[in-house]
């Protein structure tokens, strides 16, 4: 019997408007999960890993983190890398939205373990469109089952 929990989207955007975007947007497409924002590196991680550092805290949790790769405080390569090589949070999908078409950063979030990778475009319908798409893609998805 499948007892899914509902999966918590964490989203790390420190852009506002584009934070206020994505949230719109995966709303439009019929998502009601969960949104959690943090507009920084520091809060993100405190979040996913815990105030211990361990990640225990999300042991269990079903999450999917949406990752900008410009941060303040730190890179989005650095969270990406954390939440990759903890084993409470390994297993939970990331997907890195970011202005950053370098081939190279692209192949640097594959090979780290980033789900997906979405350049945001700077018209607003082609990012629109890539969230919706996105959103449908929350909707059908499930999170494998934390250990």
């Amino acid at each position: 019997m499948n007892n899914a929990r509902p999966v918590t989207i964490i989203m790390v955007e420190d852009d506002e408007g584009h934070a206020r975007l994505i949230e719109k947007n995966i709303r439009r497409a019929g998502v009601a999960n969960e949104i959690v924002p943090f507009g920084n590196g520091t809060d993100a991680l405190a979040y996913l890993m815990g105030p211990d550092g361990s990640g225990l805290v999300n042991k269990g949790r079903q999450l999917l983190v949406l990752l900008d790769l410009n941060l303040p405080d730190m890179t989005g390569i650095d969270i990406l890398e954390k939440v990759k090589s903890n084993e409470h949070t390994r297993r939970s999908p990331v997907v890195v939205l970011t202005t950053t078409d370098d081939q190279g950063e692209i192949q640097r979030c594959y090979d780290l373990g980033a789900n997906v990778y979405i350049t945001k475009p700077v018209d607003y319908e082609g990012f629109a469109n890539a969230i919706k798409q996105l959103g449908l893609f929350f909707s059908v998805m499930q999170v494998p089952e934390a250990e």
